[in-house]
């Protein structure tokens, strides 16, 4: 049971922080972490997609 409820309260702080970890991490580097993560989790899905069809 505790496999499940450290990742969910993992996730849930992830997604309450999401404003304050962008704006550290656009202060530090100057890159928009938005972009980064969305290109990745698109990239992940084309793979996932591409390994289901063939």
């Amino acid at each position: 049971m505790i496999k499940f409820i450290i990742p969910a309260i993992a996730i849930f702080l992830l997604v309450l922080f999401w404003e304050k970890i962008n704006e550290t991490i656009y202060k530090k580097f100057n890159i928009k972490i938005n972009y980064i993560v969305a290109t990745i989790i698109v990239i992940i899905l084309g793979v996932i997609f591409a390994l289901l069809y063939f």
